[in-house]
């Protein structure tokens, strides 16, 4: 196959990996290396026609991208909730974690004390790439989930840094003490200066206008990389702890269209973790794979039931940190990415420099990807709501605008366990919500400390319900974002914004809510007048015309439906949906119609 073919086979194997996935809701760096084995070692399908070393340079510079990527998620804001912890997961976890991975690798997993010293310090690392989605689909509380955020990001490059130390030091005799001490500082001191110095500069830029800005997000990558290959070059393997320290800067730093930067980002993370994911497995043999046996399946169990979990209840001892949240913590690790790619590098440089089992650092690399990958993904939820660490189901309304007509229709959507918050930046349109005792935030939606101070895990729903038709289409684009947008509403326009002139394009706006004609002016004027929100089962499965029809016939609003198992649902022409048997159907009529 030639280059571009296989280029092309990688792509849209590891895109549809993604897919597959998605649609199955499993982990998919699990799907990704499964294919992964299957198209390399296992079939030989996929050889990559390039030098290893050649591969291991590419690789890193997928990876720096990854983590800039997710190191521009991290908010300095969580560190005065959780500052606390993460300053010991973050300093005093990687060298206990190495410590004790060492001993576990050589006692247990019968690897020579040089290979032993790599391993452990590769696992040190707990993926972010993993992390992540696990905790969106777990809906953790706030808290630990900003602990894990942080420990999976930063403790990656400290990992990379410290396999590259301890490889030196096994590998060439002259290394001494000293020069681990002086490799950690340059590389610490490298990551404020270069990584935090550029990403400054580069925020300065981009906020003056100095880069146009259809050029800022291939700026921005050009950058990354070129900071990524310098800092190796002063200090091997220091170029991603460098990039995450530019990646913190960047991301705290107020930029105008950093969303933009941001959703490029993911994009192209996506694709980079897709692909990556499919190469480094593609590099194994069967031969390699065979070398696995029981010690290394005990090793992962030590590492999974003693390792991890000492590690964590050691350095938080007087933390702070309540004990449900360190019990969660002592039980996830998964690995990822990063730990692939650096077991990907020094496994060949391992049996270079005469070290035979280092031929095992890749297989079981991956070996202990899949079993933390799996296995913490089974039990995240399940441990966590033992330990009341789960913030609930997100199944709710989030209702920007108050009145009331919408604590009315909050009222209503709490009574049949459906949760509902209403938020405004003017204290008096909040008085309704407090008679109703809905709950409400004062403030403005979209500022940088709501998303700090809302406690969204709950909510699965957005309606801008506003009395301004045009904050209602910003709040409905922003925060589709968080919420997706299949997900967020508006009220409809009213007569002078659907003026040829004034209209706002579906791309500007979100979808109409409700039968797609309900303005602020109308919903209000109809609670005036008597209308209310009602409640009735639908006793079979029907289309929806039919259903819409007989509301509108009888004079009422559809406003959405609550299933058998309590998910809701908002009604809107731009997303129909049928009804299920025994739905609940939430209406707006006058107060005396009642549908049976």
């Amino acid at each position: 196959m030639t280059a571009a073919g296989t280029l092309v086979v990688i792509l849209a194997a590891g895109l549809a990996s993604q897919v597959l996935a998605a649609r199955l809701r499993l982990p998919a760096i699990v799907v990704l290396i499964v294919v992964g084995l299957t198209l390399g070692p296992a079939t030989g399908i996929i050889t990559i026609p390039l030098p290893p070393a050649v591969i291991s340079e590419i690789v890193g510079l997928g990876v720096a991208v990854i983590l800039f990527e997710g190191a521009m998620s991290l908010k300095v804001s969580e560190l005065r909730r959780v500052g606390h912890g993460v300053g010991r997961l973050t300093l005093l976890g990687p060298p206990v974690a190495f410590a004790l991975g060492t001993v576990a690798a050589r006692f247990v997993g019968g690897f020579s004390l040089q290979t032993s010293l790599v391993l452990g310090a590769i696992l040190v690392v707990t993926g972010p790439t993993v992390i992540i989605p696990m905790l969106r689909q777990a809906n953790l509380k706030r808290d630990v989930a900003s602990l894990l955020k942080w420990e999976g990001i930063v403790n990656d490059p400290i990992g990379v840094l410290l396999a590259t130390i301890m490889f030196q030091i096994v590998s060439l005799s002259d290394l001494g003490n000293g020069d681990l001490v002086r490799g950690f500082g340059l590389a610490i001191l490298m990551a404020i200066v270069l990584g935090g110095g550029i990403g400054w500069l580069a925020a300065k830029a981009f906020q003056r206008g100095w880069i146009p800005t259809h050029l800022k997000s291939p700026t921005l990558l050009g950058l990354v990389l070129v900071v990524f290959t310098v800092a190796n070059l002063v200090q091997d393997e220091a170029g991603l702890l460098v990039v995450t320290a530019m990646g913190v800067v960047m991301g705290n730093a107020v930029l105008s269209d950093r969303e933009a930067l941001l959703s490029f980002k993911e994009s192209l993370t996506v694709v980079l973790l897709s692909a990556l994911f499919i190469i480094i497995p593609a590099e194994l043999s069967l031969a390699d794979i065979k070398l696995l046996d029981w010690r290394v399946l005990l090793f992962v169990v030590v590492l999974m039931f003693v390792v991890r979990p000492v590690t964590v209840m050691l350095v938080t001892i007087r933390s702070g940190i309540p004990r449900n949240e360190r019990l969660l913590m002592a039980w996830i690790a998964p690995r990822g990415i990063v730990a692939a790619a650096t077991a990907g590098v020094f496994g060949p440089a391992m049996v270079a420099a005469g070290f035979e089992d280092g031929r095992m650092l890749l297989p079981t690399v991956f070996f202990v990807i899949l079993i933390t990958v799996v296995a913490h993904s089974v039990t995240l939820r399940p441990w966590a709501g033992r330990l009341g660490l789960l913030a609930g189901v997100k199944n709710g309304l989030l209702i920007v605008g108050g009145s009331a007509w919408a604590a009315s229709l909050a009222s209503k959507l709490r009574e049949n366990k459906v949760a509902a918050l209403i938020s405004d930046n003017a204290y008096e349109k909040l008085k309704p919500a407090r008679m109703e005792s809905v709950a409400s935030y004062f403030g403005e939606v979209l500022s940088d400390s709501a998303e700090e101070e809302m406690d969204l895990a709950q909510l699965s729903f957005v309606l801008a319900a506003s009395d301004n038709d045009y904050y209602n289409a910003l709040v409905a684009r922003e925060l589709g974002r968080e919420f997706e947008y299949h997900r967020t509403f508006q009220l409809a326009t009213h007569g002078e914004s659907e003026h040829r002139n004034r209209r706002l394009g579906f791309a500007s706006r979100g979808s109409f809510a409700f039968d797609g004609l309900a303005d602020f002016p109308t919903m209000a004027a109809r609670f005036d007048a008597g209308w209310r929100f009602h409640v009735t089962k639908a006793g079979r499965e029907f289309p929806r015309e039919r259903f819409e029809r007989a509301l509108s016939e009888a004079g009422a609003v559809p406003i959405g439906a609550i299933d058998e198992a309590g998910a809701l649902r908002l009604w809107s022409p731009d997303q129909p949906f049928r009804p299920k048997r025994d739905s609940r159907v939430i209406y707006f009529a006058p107060q005396h119609l009642k549908l049976d």
